[in-house]
């Protein structure tokens, strides 16, 4: 069995202080085998904000797949936002834009979907995708096989669908060829878990797709900060929701929603 440790919407810059010493405690009790941070690890891409980060980040277990969200590219800086929109990103967190880990067990890539033409939404190229495919295609088929992007493949009911990531659809019918099983994001700052066979309804299909809350922005929009612990086998996955309380000061395991795999995806156990 291994351990995904996903956490998305750091938002250095803008974060609730007390919270970073609870979670980096919890994170490491958990002992993970991946850490998975899916993008906006800043609030407005400035240098202290990613020396922040990068301190934050050196303090949690590795392995880890990190990928950039719309918050890690330059808002007011048009210049730099347009030539060099992650250079900060790349220069305090990582050069990686295609992280990539793989075990017996677990493959996990990450792949980047900020971009400098629009402010919130992102998007999928053909060239990313097929690097996607390349990849999984290779793994072994008991290996279980895990997405990490910023802008989600789903939404909640009652979202709007153009917070989810551009060409999804293309995207999705490439990996579940590939055996994709998990897809984990972040952006909306709201802990949810759905089936890719709801939405795509791909014949012989359906993989998790897993929505971490904010780990530590003060912009909860609603919702406690908090983290997801994914417990991964070939045959069952059990996604655990870790919130903060702060009566307790600490971040508390809330709810755990086990699946199974059958031969046409994953489904509630």
């Amino acid at each position: 069995m291994r351990s995904i440790v996903h956490l998305s919407d750091l938002h250095f810059g803008r974060i609730t202080e007390r919270v970073i010493a609870p979670l980096i405690e919890a994170i490491t009790n958990i002992r993970p085998d991946v850490v998975a941070v899916s993008g906006d690890l800043t609030q407005r891409a400035r240098a202290r904000q990613f020396t922040q980060a990068r301190a934050f980040l050196d303090r949690l277990p590795t392995p880890q797949i990190v990928v950039p969200g719309n918050h890690d590219v330059p808002l007011h800086n048009v210049a730099v936002r347009f030539l060099r929109p992650l250079r900060n990103y790349r220069r305090y967190i990582t050069d990686d834009l295609r992280p990539f880990y793989h075990d017996a067990e677990i493959a996990v890539l990450g792949v980047n979907t900020a971009r400098s033409l629009t402010i919130k939404e992102g998007r999928l190229n053909e060239e990313q995708v097929a690097w996607m495919s390349d990849c999984l295609s290779a793994c072994d088929p008991g290996v279980v096989k895990i997405v990490v992007t910023h802008h989600p493949f789903d939404v909640p009911e009652g979202h709007d669908e153009r917070q989810m990531v551009g060409r999804a659809r293309m995207a999705m019918e490439a990996l579940a060829r590939c055996g994709a099983d998990l897809f984990l994001a972040g952006h909306l700052h709201v802990s949810h878990t759905s089936h890719s066979a709801t939405r795509y309804k791909i014949t012989g299909h359906s993989a998790l797709v897993v929505q971490a809350g904010t780990a530590a922005s003060a912009r909860g929009r609603g919702e406690a900060n908090s983290f997801n612990a994914v417990r991964i086998d070939r045959a069952q996955i059990e996604v655990d929701r870790f919130e903060w309380q702060p009566e307790r000061g600490e971040f508390h395991l809330v709810m755990s929603e086990p699946f199974r795999h059958t031969p046409e995806g994953w489904i509630p156990l």
